[in-house]
C-alpha cells in the first residue's frame, strides 16, 4: 500500500521545519520531499515514554495502547515488574502476549528486582537465572530498573550477574537510585547502569549526568519532577528523556507525553531539543524498532495541529492510521487474567497496638514525591493503645499480606489529611500487598476487606458506604476499558478528597508507594516498619 502525507515537516535531525511530502510504501517511508506549499499542520516523529509501568494505568497493554495513540505516543519502554512481583514470569508472559496482539510498539524489560527487597513478602522471586532466561527472549529489550542500589554499590554477585547478562546481550540497564550523589553516583553508573528516573533535584541529576547516566525526566500521577528538572532539556538535550513511570487512568485519558512536550515548549525550551528528548533519545538508547521520520524508517509518525498545544490530529504506526482526532483505531486484544491472592478478611482486634512509649516514629507523605520524611512525634494513647490523632493528621497505616494469612503490619502516617473514613489498595509497590490508611479501625477493616473480597482492587470506606474498583488481573489491572476504569477511579478519588478530606493530588498513587522499601526514608512492609536510609527494620515506638 502506498500513500502520501503532506504538511510542515519538523526535521529533528536537521533542526528544520519545511513544507514536505512523506511517501509511505508498505509501512515504511520511501521518500521525503521538500515541496513549495503544504497544509499548515505539522508532521513529526511519534512520542515515546521512556519508562512506565503499564500496570499502574490499571489497564492491560492492549487497552493502554488504544488510549496512548490518541495522545501521539507510538511506543513505550515498559517495566513489567509490578505483575512480576505478584505472578512471576507467568505475569510477564501475559503482558507480552497481550502487547504482541497490538500494533503499538511496546519494549518490555526483564524485571531486575523481584522482590524489590528481602524485607517484604512478594508473590514470586526472579533470581539471576530467571532474569537471564528473560533477557535471552528477543521480545525483552533491556534490564528493568535496578532498584537495589545498595547491592549495586556493594557489587552483590547476584545483582552483577543480572547486569552482566544484559550488557553481554547488548541490552541497556535501567537504574533506580533516588538521592544518590557524588562518588556513590559514579560507583553506581560504573557498574553498568545507563539511565535513572528517580532524580528529584537538578543537582542530583547533574551528578549522574557527569558519570555518564541518561536522565529520564519523570512526571507521573504521584511523582512529579518535571519542574525541578526541565532546565536539563536545553543544557543536556542528548542525555534526557521523558517518562511517566506511573500513570492513573483518569489522567491518562487527558494526556501523556504530549502534555510534557507542550509544557516544555511553553516554558521556553527549544522545540528541537524538546522533540529530541520526547522522540529521538529513547529510540536510540533502547534501539527501538521505531521510525524517526527518515527515509527507510518504519512509518511511525504523528500529525499535530500546531507547535503550541500539540493537539494530535493523526498517529501512524508502521504506516497504519491508528488514531485520528482523539479517536483510536487500534483493536484491543482479548483480555485474559491471572492472580495470586490468598488472604482472609481481617477483624478490628488485629489492628490494636499496645502503646509501649509516649513517642512514635511517623511516616510523612509528601505530595508529588515518592520519598517520605521520618518523624518522631507524641503518641496519642487511649486505654493503653496507640490510636489516630486526627487533630495532628497522624493516621493509622496498615499493610496486610495478600499471599498468605499473617499478622497485619501497623504504623502511623502524616500527610494524608483524612478527617474520616479509610482507603485501601492492592496496588502497593512493589510486592502489592494490601495497604490502607484510615482514621478509625472500623473503616480500615471495611476498606481492607472490600479489597480482599474482590481479590484485588481499590476501595474507600466511610461509615456504611464502601466503594470498590475491582482489579482482577493480579490485583493490579482491570479487563475493562480505560473510560470505564477511569470513571470508577474518579469516583473513589473524589470521595477521598471531598468526603474524607485528603489534600493530596493523587491519594491512591501516594498510598501505593508507602510500602516501597527502596525509596527513602521510612516505609511499611507487611513485615514491619522499615528505615530505608539505614536499610533495616525499626520499632514503631521510640
Amino acid at each position: 500500500m502506498r500513500f502520501e502525507v503532506t504538511g510542515q515537516l519538523v526535521d529533528v535531525h536537521l533542526g528544520e521545519i519545511y513544507p514536505g511530502q512523506v511517501s509511505v510504501v508498505d509501512g515504511r517511508i520511501e521518500s521525503i520531499e521538500r515541496i513549495e506549499e503544504a497544509p499548515a499542520h505539522f508532521m513529526m516523529p511519534g512520542f515515546v515514554d521512556s519508562h512506565i509501568h503499564v500496570e499502574s494505568s490499571m489497564l492491560l497493554p492492549g487497552e493502554f495502547a488504544r488510549i496512548a495513540v490518541t495522545h501521539g505516543t507510538v511506543a513505550t519502554v515498559s517495566d513489567p515488574h509490578e505483575i512480576a512481583n505478584v505472578c512471576g514470569i507467568d505475569g510477564v508472559e501475559l503482558m507480552l502476549r497481550n502487547a504482541t496482539a497490538s500494533d503499538f510498539k511496546f519494549c518490555f524489560g526483564a524485571p531486575a528486582c523481584v522482590p524489590a527487597t528481602v524485607f517484604e513478602t512478594a508473590g514470586a522471586t526472579l533470581d539471576a537465572e530467571a532474569v537471564e532466561k528473560l533477557l535471552a527472549d528477543p521480545r525483552i529489550g533491556y534490564l528493568s530498573e535496578m532498584m537495589d542500589f545498595p547491592g549495586v554499590l556493594n557489587r552483590d554477585p547476584d545483582i552483577m550477574r543480572k547486569i552482566k547478562a544484559a550488557l553481554d546481550r547488548g541490552k541497556p540497564v535501567d537504574g533506580h537510585a533516588p538521592g544518590l550523589r557524588g562518588d556513590e553516583a559514579v560507583n553506581y553508573v560504573e557498574a553498568g547502569i545507563t539511565t535513572d528516573h528517580e532524580c528529584f533535584s537538578r543537582a542530583e541529576a547533574e551528578d549522574k549526568l557527569a558519570a555518564g547516566c541518561k536522565i529520564a525526566i519523570r512526571e507521573g500521577s504521584a511523582a512529579r519532577n518535571f519542574d525541578a528538572l526541565k532546565s536539563l532539556i536545553d543544557d543536556y538535550p542528548d542525555m534526557c528523556m521523558f517518562c511517566s513511570d506511573d500513570k492513573h487512568p483518569d489522567e491518562f485519558l487527558l494526556g501523556h507525553i504530549d502534555r510534557l512536550v507542550a509544557r516544555a515548549v511553553a516554558g521556553g525550551s527549544d522545540l528541537m531539543n524538546v522533540l529530541r528528548v520526547a522522540c529521538v533519545n529513547p529510540v536510540e538508547h533502547y534501539k527501538l524498532d521505531v521510525g524517526l521520520l527518515r527515509v527507510g524508517d518504519p512509518a511511525d509518525f504523528i500529525v499535530v495541529d500546531d507547535l503550541t498545544d500539540f493537539r494530535i490530529a493523526q498517529t501512524y504506526i508502521d504506516g497504519n492510521l491508528v488514531a485520528e482526532n482523539g479517536t483510536s483505531h487500534l483493536a484491543v486484544p482479548k483480555a485474559e487474567s491471572i492472580n495470586n491472592f490468598s488472604a482472609d478478611p481481617i477483624e478490628p482486634a488485629q489492628l490494636q497496638v499496645e502503646a509501649t512509649s509516649s513517642t512514635i516514629r511517623v511516616m510523612e507523605a509528601i505530595d508529588g514525591q515518592l520519598i517520605t520524611n521520618q518523624l518522631e512525634l507524641p503518641c496519642c494513647i487511649e486505654d493503653g493503645f496507640a490510636v489516630c490523632d486526627l487533630e495532628n493528621d497522624i493516621l493509622r497505616i496498615v499493610v496486610v499480606n495478600r499471599y498468605h494469612n499473617a499478622v497485619p503490619a501497623i504504623a502511623f502516617v502524616k500527610g494524608f489529611g483524612l478527617k474520616s473514613g479509610a482507603l485501601a489498595s492492592s496496588v502497593a509497590h512493589d510486592s502489592h500487598n494490601v495497604v490502607a490508611v484510615g482514621t478509625n479501625d472500623a473503616d480500615l477493616v471495611a476498606a481492607i476487606n472490600a479489597v480482599i473480597q474482590e481479590q484485588g482492587g481499590l476501595s474507600v470506606a466511610n461509615g456504611d458506604t464502601v466503594n470498590v474498583l475491582p482489579l482482577p488481573v493480579a490485583g493490579l489491572m482491570s479487563t475493562e476499558s480505560c473510560e470505564t476504569v477511569g470513571k470508577a477511579y474518579e469516583i473513589l478519588d473524589q470521595r477521598v478528597k471531598e468526603e474524607l478530606g485528603s489534600p493530596l493530588r493523587a491519594p491512591y498513587m501516594t498510598l501505593s508507594f508507602m510500602a516501597l522499601l527502596v525509596i527513602p526514608s521510612l516505609k511499611l512492609s507487611d513485615k514491619g516498619l522499615f528505615d530505608v536510609d539505614e536499610f533495616e527494620f525499626v520499632s514503631l515506638f521510640v
